[in-house]
């Protein structure tokens, strides 16, 4: 087993995030099964639904990114300065704190969803399948900021693969009862829904067991008081994971108003398929710097900037391989994806395959933006963190989606990501050159 504490490869450094970057494209794809199932299966209309109102739950379930993100950086420094018992009673809290948090956004979610699709532009059949099926969603919300959470949480415990085999677990479990619910009983959009909340509760549920049992892990639940402070520094530390998230969603709620307005419904699915195809490749982006986080957390906190400086060269590297593999990838198989989830629409599938062929350059660019973040986070700079995720998605991307379609239509909807990601790419690097005598990297 792999421990935070040693000198990293890059071929370490890969092993130990593997799992974790496994594990985020499990969670992905097994979002991505909800959207193939409802839309070949139940309609057009109940697809786009879906995918209109992801965004609005995803907001709440990225709560738990912040107490992930956050506390692992904390807690991982901690274990770094000797202080394994306070770490554990950190840890505690913060789960326990998200479980309540969940249970007040399940209820303010039940009695704010229809407002909220209706502002957004959702009427009629649409409007009630998105509440429909966000009501559904809703009912296993703690579980699901628990499943993000203990995503980053099990990487900081050592057990990287343990967050992989569970986010197996829920996948196959939502991918099951996909098929089971929606292409052999025909339960429609609420059979879609049912599976995806039980397999959050699968995700969410089996690592609480595991952390309230002894275990071999870095981490288990121990009694604990309230500690503001500590609460304090986890949720200022992982505030720019929570921005990214929020913002990434407020962006993909003004990309559907956009594009009803411009391509009507046809519009939002083939957005739709961009963005389960987007999940996928940044969850490669997002696990290997949720997964290297720890590493450098502990590493910051022992003192050991030489060790600093050598992950976050060999990180590059590993991130500008995986940008041009993606990129690639993607110019490949867009027929076949777009064919996959709207080839029975003529019209959607080519309005879905222009768009593949202008957004697959965000990927040459994205990855840099997300580590950088995820870097500073791991050094408890919060601060510097939410700058680069606030920059990349609630600025750059709504200034773009906003301009850029009024001089070249629906393809500058399409592009504006582009630039975006570009654009955040530039803050990114001046923030590293910026700090790096302060943090010896």
């Amino acid at each position: 087993m792999i421990q935070i504490s040693e000198h990293f490869t890059i071929k370490k450094l890969l092993q130990y995030t593997f799992p974790s970057m496994t594990m985020l494209v499990f969670t992905s794809i097994y979002g991505v099964v909800d959207g193939f199932f409802v839309s070949n299966y139940v309609g057009k209309t109940s697809f786009t639904a879906v995918n209109f109102i992801m965004p609005f739950l995803m907001i709440l379930g990225s709560v738990g990114f912040m107490f992930g993100t956050g506390g692992g950086a904390l807690i991982a420094k901690m274990i770094g300065e000797g202080k394994r018992e306070e770490g554990n009673k950190v840890f505690t809290m913060v789960v326990a704190v998200s479980i309540v948090c969940g249970a007040v956004l399940t209820v303010a979610g039940f009695f704010s969803v229809r407002s909220i699709a209706y502002l957004l532009g959702a009427r009629g059949e649409m409007l009630e399948n998105s509440v429909l099926y966000a009501k559904i969603i809703l009912c296993t919300m703690p579980a699901f900021i628990l499943q993000y959470e203990f995503q980053c949480l099990c990487a900081t415990a050592e057990k990287p693969r343990l967050g992989l085999y569970v986010t197996v677990a829920a996948g196959l479990t939502n991918i099951i009862l996909d098929a089971l619910f929606v292409a052999v009983f025909h339960y429609g959009l609420v059979g879609a829904a049912i599976a995806t909340a039980l397999s959050q509760l699968v995700g969410g549920v089996i690592p609480l067991i595991y952390f309230a049992c002894p275990n071999s892990s870095l981490l288990r639940f121990t009694r604990f008081s309230f500690d503001g402070k500590s609460l304090a520094k986890t949720c200022v530390n992982g505030s720019s994971e929570l921005m990214s998230n929020i913002s990434m969603s407020l962006v993909g709620m003004l990309y559907n108003f956009q594009l009803l307005n411009y391509a009507g419904e046809n519009g939002v699915a083939a957005y739709g398929v961009l963005m389960y195809v987007n999940l996928v490749f940044q969850a490669l982006f997002i696990g290997f710097s949720v997964g290297g986080a720890p590493i450098i957390s502990y590493h910051y906190g022992a003192g050991n900037r030489s060790e600093l400086k050598g992950i976050l060269k060999r990180a590059l590297i590993v991130i500008s391989v995986l940008a041009v593999f993606m990129f690639a990838l993607s110019e490949l198989l867009s027929g076949t994806l777009s064919n996959i989830f709207v080839g029975y629409d003529k019209e959607l599938y080519d309005m879905t395959c222009r768009a593949f062929f202008i957004y697959s350059f965000s990927f040459l660019f994205s990855g840099f933006a997300i580590y950088g973040s995820s870097f500073f986070t791991a050094l408890n700079d919060g601060l510097v963190s939410a700058l680069i995720s606030f920059m990349r998605t609630a600025v750059f991307q709504v200034v773009a989606v906003l301009s850029f379609p009024l001089l070249l239509g629906i393809d500058g909807i399409w592009l504006s990501i582009v630039a975006a990601e570009f654009m955040a790419v530039a803050v990114t690097v001046f923030m590293l050159v910026l700090k790096r005598k302060k943090y010896g990297y």
